[in-house]
């Protein structure tokens, strides 16, 4: 695999986990561990944002490892 190929794999798996969390969060009746996934979750949404920069950041700096659309 390609950086470009590893940064997208990673950045899926990010977005991933949180909505795994989230959905743990509402599936839970227990209203500790519903805060808990809920934090996860959103902590990981910021990570995802921040990374998803750094990868558009790389795509820009060395075009080939820009991802093509459908690959998305």
């Amino acid at each position: 695999m390609t950086v470009g190929t590893n940064m997208h794999k990673a950045l899926a798996d990010m977005q991933s986990l949180a909505a795994t969390l989230k959905t743990f969060a509402l599936e839970t009746n227990d209203q500790q561990a519903k805060q808990q996934f809920d934090d996860y979750s959103r902590q990981l949404e910021q990570m995802s944002q921040g990374f998803k920069q750094r990868v558009n950041y790389v795509e820009g700096q060395e075009p080939t490892y820009k991802m093509q659309q459908q690959q998305q």
